[in-house]
């Protein structure tokens, strides 16, 4: 039809630029991110034309610490998503702006004495580093006796680069130096790292970051310093697969049953006030037609510690029935307007129930 449409292929560049266009990075911000990416290329197999990413990005404060802290974050989220075990962290610097560009006039002389494809060539002439993370294995030959980036950083790159791995090695997290490391996308200056796997076949790579200082200065901003990290979710998900955690239940700590008009609409406005009263637990309400029985089934298929019962009297009374599903037989009827004082102690009590006495 003749209609041009603009295509998202990451994240970073577009909330650097929704940051400069509402003034956002005045001050010290830290943001997180999830949505839909597209890439324009053939997919390779294990990529896809559209795929989701979550990412986190750091813009104002600059330093090997900011580093640490995002790479920290990272490994927490994949050790606590179940896939830490199947993870190694790869960890490179790009080095300055002027350390590149002395390794770049290197690179390129030795590159142009190399029998390289013409495709290749015109890719180096453009950025040579992106060689470094072809997976051609006559270009990976070439590559692997290329001038080491490493061999040019200036003593402060060597210095940034030196005390990350300090505040790493001070954290425990284990890491592979990886100098052929560079990233896909050429803003990236300083610390570049990956999480890959061997897992999944040639899509090694889990989740992957960097810094990126001069990317608000390219896109017409002031020079805000920037780091950050994505992770791939359909990669993600292929790997929690593997590691048998992709089909964890979902659990909660209350379970609304209900019985009647009446009580499914008052177990809607009780189950909101519960989630904002209960904020770090989940909160489930039945909904639609199904007994008490039924209900009661679909509670323990959810692991619930306790289950508010709502039928015809309790609406009348203006009560719920509190019923513990970890000890058969212990259960109370509360005015409404105490089960804010009532309902914590039970939950609390729930993991002791057959060393606590709740009163019945």
């Amino acid at each position: 039809q003749g209609d041009w449409l603009a295509l998202r292929p990451e994240g970073t560049a577009v909330l650097v630029r929704a940051g400069l266009q509402h003034d956002w990075f005045r001050h010290e911000q830290r943001f997180w991110y999830r949505g839909a990416m597209f890439r324009h290329e053939r997919p390779q197999k294990g990529r896809y034309r559209q795929f989701h990413q979550i990412g986190a990005e750091v813009i104002g404060p600059q330093g090997p610490d900011v580093d640490a802290e995002l790479i920290l974050l990272a490994a927490r989220l994949l050790q606590e998503l179940g896939v830490g075990h199947l993870v190694r962290l790869k960890l490179n610097s790009l080095g300055s702006p002027a350390s590149r560009h002395a390794h770049r006039a290197a690179l390129l002389a030795y590159l142009r004495t190399q029998q390289l494809p013409h495709e290749a060539l015109e890719r180096a002439e453009r950025n040579p580093l992106r060689l470094f993370d072809s997976k051609d294995e006559n270009i990976r030959a070439v590559m692997a006796q290329a001038p080491c980036l490493q061999d040019y950083w200036d003593a402060d790159s060597k210095e940034y680069f030196a005390r990350l791995i300090a505040l790493l090695q001070a954290c425990g997290v284990a890491y592979d130096l990886t100098p052929q490391l560079v990233r896909g996308l050429d803003y990236y200056n300083l610390t570049v790292f990956e999480w890959v796997t061997d897992q999944l076949g040639a899509q090694d790579t889990v989740l992957a970051g960097g810094r990126y200082d001069a990317l608000c200065a390219l896109l017409g901003g002031a020079p805000y310093p920037g780091a950050g990290f994505a992770m791939g979710l359909e990669r993600l998900l292929a790997l929690m697969q593997v590691a048998h955690v992709a089909q964890s239940p979902l659990q909660a700590a209350v379970f609304v049953a209900s019985m009647g008009e009446q009580a499914r609409a008052m177990a809607l406005g009780l189950g909101e006030t519960l989630r904002t009263m209960l904020a770090e637990e989940v909160v489930m309400v039945h909904t639609g037609e199904g007994s008490f029985k039924g209900q009661m089934r679909r509670a323990e298929r959810y692991g619930a510690k306790v289950v508010l019962l709502l039928g015809e009297e309790e609406v009348a009374r203006q009560e719920v029935t509190i019923k513990s599903l970890q000890h058969q037989g212990k259960q109370q009827r509360v005015p409404m307007r105490e089960l804010p004082n009532v309902l914590p102690r039970w939950l609390a009590d729930a993991s002791n129930l057959d060393q606590v006495a709740l009163p019945c």
